[in-house]
């Protein structure tokens, strides 16, 4: 089948199948709203599954048909896509545009390395993997690994110039890819799905959730996974061959008041609401939140000067930033409000909660049940539109049966970043994949493994953690 057929196959699938919920949901006696907003978000969900247009544009969808079918007006609508947490977002994205654009991030990525990596083996493949998870923490997952990738490269050069063979081509190559999406679970900058569970757990419970209390959960389960994936990944390579880093000069003017700003911002971030209040307590500041100090953070290195007659971010630079993933993001509050304003919430969390009884379920089943179904669902899906899609449903199922939804919601967020198998899955599996060095056949073995893994690690941190 052509992707032209496939494509038309899916246009028509997405409002046929949006029919199909607004007539069942009709028939069996649920209000006109309820029967949109199930039908706007089958539309949504095929077409951001199998994307047929461009993902950001059908998280347009929801802010064109909602007002059309009355579930929310354009001032609610308004308001989701210009969530303090998408400002976040914008910072977090533009702060790390800034990072790359100095060189910044490789030098310290590369001093991690050799601060670990030892001259080779299993010490190279653990520098490597510590470096790419604390970039990953602040910085997207894509350039995180675009940026290491190289380094990988030009020591797997030296590697075969010296008779090592193929012994460290997968460790270091999966290794990457890996602590990647790893190390975006430590933060709620590191990858979208964190955030999505952030703005949607506070529109459904009206509490918010702090960098710092992310991080307190996010963080454990980087550190366990981490070494438990390099383990597995170099269980059978043994250190021998000496190989050497590139060299990177001296520290610029420009790298060392970026990472100054971001340090600072870093800091302002962790320490905004602890301990003790955090410094919006000292000061008096209840109005400052995670996305005020991100864009003042912005507003700084548009100013600052980077030594050499300009400025540390201008606007050319700043402007590479996926926006579309800020569209994505809103289309997911959207659909998040019109299900609570609809009443579809309440539905829906009564039928998973009594009729399916999930949460009557034993905690360890629940949540491992709903781990390795995002981790797997999340092989062939985008992980931010799966969190999108499953976070208000968690939502409504833990508000109806009495839980805090995080116990929901949390595990399915951190899954949604542990998809190891498919190149397809994530895209630093993809980049890694796109050097030729790594078969589907292996990654899919690899990761298998490491799906289980990370499901059984987040099941029993949640227990711990929540």
């Amino acid at each position: 089948m052509t992707n032209a057929i496939r494509n038309r196959i899916s246009i028509i699938g997405g409002p046929l199948f949006g029919l199909l919920l607004f007539t069942l949901c009709t028939h069996f006696g649920h209000s006109d709203a309820v029967a949109w907003t199930a039908g706007i978000t089958a539309l949504c969900a095929t077409w951001w599954v199998t994307e047929p247009i461009p993902i950001p544009v059908t998280s347009l969808i929801p802010f064109v048909l909602f007002p059309v079918a009355g579930v929310l007006n354009h001032e609610q609508l308004a308001k989701a896509y210009g969530h303090y947490l998408i400002l976040l977002l914008l910072g977090g994205f533009i702060l790390s545009t800034a990072m790359a654009s100095s060189g910044a991030h490789r030098r310290l990525a590369v001093g991690m390395v050799r601060m670990v990596g030892g001259a080779g083996g299993r010490r190279l493949v653990l520098g490597f993997m510590i470096a790419t998870a604390v970039c990953s923490m602040w910085i997207s997952n894509t350039a995180t690994t675009l940026m290491l990738l190289p380094v990988a490269m030009a020591v797997l050069e030296q590697d075969e110039a010296k008779g090592g063979g193929d012994t460290l081509k997968i460790p270091l190559l999966l290794g990457i890819a890996y602590a990647a999406s790893i190390g975006g679970m430590g933060t709620p900058v590191g990858t979208p799905p964190n955030v999505i569970f952030m703005g949607i757990y506070e529109k459904a419970t009206n509490s918010e959730v702090a960098f710092i209390d992310w991080m307190k959960i996010g963080l454990p389960v980087v550190c366990i996974l981490l070494p438990i994936a390099w383990w597995y990944l170099t269980r059978t390579l043994k250190d021998s061959r000496s190989l050497d880093l590139p060299e990177l000069g001296d520290w610029s003017t420009a790298e060392r008041r970026v990472l100054i700003v971001f340090g600072v911002t870093a800091l302002a971030w962790v320490t905004r609401t602890a301990p003790f209040g955090g410094w919006t307590e000292w000061l008096d500041l209840p109005g400052v939140k995670d996305d005020t100090v991100a864009l003042a953070a912005v507003v700084a290195l548009f100013l600052i000067p980077n030594g050499k007659g300009g400025r540390m971010l201008d606007w050319d630079t700043a402007n590479r930033i996926p926006w579309g993933l800020l569209l994505l993001f809103g289309g997911g509050i959207a659909i998040a409000s019109a299900f609570m304003e609809s009443g579809l919430s309440d539905a829906l969390g009564d039928w998973l909660a009594n009729d399916l009884q999930i949460t009557t379920w034993p905690v360890v089943l629940m949540t491992i049940t709903i781990c390795l179904a995002v981790t797997f669902l999340t092989e062939v899906t985008s992980n931010t539109a799966t969190t999108n899609l499953l976070m208000p449903v968690l939502a409504a199922a833990g508000i109806a049966a009495g839980i805090d939804p995080a116990m929901l919601m949390i595990p399915a967020t951190l899954s949604a970043s542990c998809a190891f198998m498919l190149p397809v899955a994530t895209a630093p599996n993809a980049i890694v994949f796109g050097t030729d060095m790594v078969s589907t056949k292996t990654m899919a073995r690899e990761g298998f493994a490491l799906n289980v893994v990370g499901a059984i690690i987040i099941t029993g941190l949640m227990l711990v953690l929540l």
